[in-house]
């Protein structure tokens, strides 16, 4: 990419939104040159959306969540990072991101492998095959997500 082409970077994250590695991650993108950041946070629910429930189960809390992370990813990147509630399913959401808002790289941050869904789905690689960079972060195994209250 040109030097002054500034590189439009995708963040996805739920419970690690506002994890330390997480924010090393985005200082050091941001350190590798010029780039924009919005995280999106997927409107995952802690349980199943009850029947008669509205579309939008869930979204109180990755709001929550983007709350919480976006001063924190904000003053990593040296510039304001942007929020978005995505769809409930993870990979769907990122493909929409990316075919609507055209961003040139993701950075994809999960709980530890034991624990993480995303893992299990091999996110990271469905998200590679639609040919865009992507960047892993795990969070450490000792990592404890905190509720979005």
């Amino acid at each position: 990419m040109p030097a002054f082409t500034r590189a439009r970077v995708l963040i996805v994250a739920n419970q690690t939104a506002d994890s330390d590695l997480l924010i090393e991650a985005v200082a050091q993108r941001a350190s590798d040159g010029a780039c924009s950041f919005t995280l999106m946070v997927p409107a995952v629910a802690r349980r199943l959306r009850p029947v008669g429930a509205p579309m939008t189960y869930g979204y109180p809390e990755a709001e929550r969540r983007l709350s919480a992370a976006l001063p924190l990813l904000s003053q990593a990147a040296g510039a304001e990072v942007v929020g978005i509630v995505g769809s409930h399913e993870p990979f769907m959401a990122v493909k929409d991101a990316l075919k609507l808002l055209g961003f040139d790289e993701v950075i994809v941050s999960m709980l530890p492998a034991r624990v993480s869904r995303w893992r299990r789905e091999d996110l990271p690689q469905r998200i590679r095959a639609l040919g865009v960079a992507v960047i892993e972060v795990v969070a450490d195994s000792n990592f404890e997500p905190v509720p979005a209250a």
